[in-house]
């Protein structure tokens, strides 16, 4: 649950620390306030979305940081240790902290538990923290695709849909395969039989990597085999061969300087530096004498090489390529000789694509059956929840209609119908409703699918506008009915919603000499009285008006429809600077 959130430098909110605790809290403000931007910067600090517009003029950067507690949210507990982003030792046990910044450049950065994160990183873990329905969510509900997902994520089926929709796409790709080679079967022989016939003279050749450079390499070396032999005899005979050979000379030299070294030691080191030259002069000397020996003239060799040059010269000219290319040529023109002759298999790529077929029918017909019985729950909860929203007699349908063709979402189309009285046939949502009907069927789908889900924060951003009177009264009972068992904050405009709540913050705005700012504070007792009369009354606040207010906020704290929370506590209280 969210314990606590800090907001600096976003939108209108120069500074605002709040608390938050179990149970049912409320948002409340005049039109204008800024009720809905904790609830904006706690989607971005969730990783939303961040809009340059958003940062309050003249600040260098926003700063959003929140305090979870997630000791009984084993998801994010599991998340945190697989992403080694557990807390740190010697910390508060079960704490969970994130924080993010924005500056006016458009950089941002993100830690969790004080470690850098991405924003991706931010958003999976935000996604098991809280469930957050916005103002306007009501609307969406509207649409196939809306009603669609929102039934997959009640049944728990979202991640059996996406497994469907990639098989349907490999399905439809494998099929598209198998027609096109259907359609090009005579031209692909062609080209097959082309490729073949190139082939058929590269194999033969049977060029070899770096076959080229080594043939043109030995060709040189047998052309000058006479003018190397000759180079190199006469080099062993002056370094070794006969009395006057270098190597004997300098042996000479060196054995006179190192008897006179005797005399004058000077002698002696000179005697040293010729040692070394004389080894070397004698290495060499064996080394051109092996390089002799292994020197045969072999005018057969060289004729061979000579054609094998000549073969690959006509070979490459042919092929239009340089010699030393033709191996990886031959490669190249076997890889696209396979691939023709792949594509023209027809039949495997019917098999391939009947068993991408086989596939998809699988997962088509496990989602349907679990849509089924989601959609059946889910029915059951919704209507039971519209008895009590002025909908008395009014039935929600969950259809699943089969299509006639396969599609990306599996083998039906998902619609929610309703009758919102006894003797009306369930039509279509989008049609049947009005607006006011629309936002409280939305919230009776909302409550329901939000009480099976794991999430341990719910925030309602208006969901209740359209509604009024006993209804809203309704609405915030199921509000604080479900905090008995989830954390849940709603920004509301409505005194019937705000009187059941446990714990109730008002949403100021004022105006300076840096510009407009909002801050906060927490109500408690006839401050709360106080702030219902101003939402029933507006500005022209009586005794009348303090009277029932008084009314709805005692009737409101006496109407749960549960038991009390362990552990429930007033509100901590927030601070914030204008």
């Amino acid at each position: 649950m969210l314990r606590a959130l800090s907001v600096r430098n976003f939108a209108v909110v120069e500074s605002i620390d709040v608390e938050f605790d179990r149970g049912f809290t409320v948002l409340t403000g005049e039109t204008g306030a800024g009720k809905s931007i904790l609830v904006d910067a706690l989607a971005l600090l969730l990783g939303g979305r961040f809009d340059a517009l958003q940062l309050r003029g003249g600040s260098a950067r926003a700063e959003l940081s929140g305090v979870f507690d997630v000791a009984d949210c084993p998801a994010a507990r599991t998340w945190l240790d697989d992403a080694g982003l557990a807390a740190e030792a010697g910390g508060p046990e079960g704490e969970l902290v994130l924080r993010r910044q924005h500056d006016a450049q458009g950089r941002g950065r993100a830690w969790i538990n004080g470690q850098p994160v991405t924003i991706a990183q931010l958003g999976s873990v935000g996604a098991l923290l809280v469930d957050l329905h916005g103002q306007h969510a009501h609307q969406a509900l509207a649409h196939a695709d809306a009603q669609r997902a929102l039934l997959d994520a009640y049944g728990g089926t979202a991640a059996l849909a996406r497994d469907a929709a990639n098989a349907w796409r490999e399905w439809r790709e494998a099929e598209a395969r198998r027609a096109a080679a259907a359609n090009e079967a005579s031209a692909s022989a062609v080209e097959r039989d082309h490729l073949a016939e190139q082939l058929r003279g590269l194999e033969a050749l049977a060029a070899l990597p770096g076959e080229w450079e080594e043939l043109t390499a030995r060709q040189r070396r047998l052309a000058h085999a006479k003018s190397l032999q000759q180079t190199a005899s006469d080099a062993s005979d002056t370094l070794a061969e006969g009395d006057d050979a270098l190597v004997s000379r300098l042996a000479r030299i060196r054995q006179r300087l190192v008897q006179a070294a005797s005399i004058d030691p000077a002698l002696g080191r000179i005697a040293e530096l010729i040692a070394p030259a004389s080894i070397q002069l004698d290495e060499a000397a064996r080394e051109l004498r092996d390089y002799l020996r292994g020197q045969e003239l072999d005018p057969d060799e060289l004729d061979r090489i000579e054609r094998r040059i000549a073969a690959m010269h006509e070979t490459a000219r042919r092929h239009r390529v340089r010699p030393e290319e033709l191996a990886a040529l031959e490669t190249t023109l076997r890889a696209r000789h396979d691939e023709t002759a792949q594509r023209a298999d027809v039949d495997a790529l019917a098999a391939a694509a009947g068993a991408a077929a086989h596939r998809y029918e699988e997962l088509a017909a496990a989602l349907s059956a679990q849509r089924r019985t989601a959609a059946a729950r889910l029915t059951r909860r919704v209507t039971a929840t519209m008895q009590t929203l002025a909908m008395k007699g009014g039935r929600f349908d969950v259809r699943l209609a089969p299509v006639a063709e396969a599609a990306s979402y599996g083998r039906e189309d998902v619609e929610f119908a309703i009758a919102t009285h006894p003797k009306q046939a369930p039509g279509p949502l989008a049609r049947v409703a009005s607006g006011g009907e629309l936002a409280r069927v939305a919230l009776a789908i909302q409550v329901s699918s939000s009480e099976v889900a794991a999430v341990p924060t719910l925030v309602f951003d208006e969901v209740d506008s359209g509604i009024g009177g006993a209804v809203a009264a309704t609405v915030g009972k199921l509000l604080q009915t479900l905090a008995e068992r989830r954390q849940v904050l709603c920004v509301t405009h409505l005194a019937q919603v705000a009187a059941h709540a446990d714990h109730h913050y008002r949403v100021v705005k004022t105006s300076g000499r840096d510009g407009a700012s909002s801050s906060l504070a927490a109500l408690a007792g006839s401050g709360r009285v106080d702030e219902l009369a101003r939402m029933i009354a507006g500005s022209e606040v009586t005794p009348k008006t303090i009277a029932h207010a008084d009314e709805l906020y005692r009737g409101g704290v006496r109407s749960c429809l549960l038991p009390p929370a362990p552990g429930l506590s007033p509100p901590r209280g927030a601070k914030g600077r204008t």
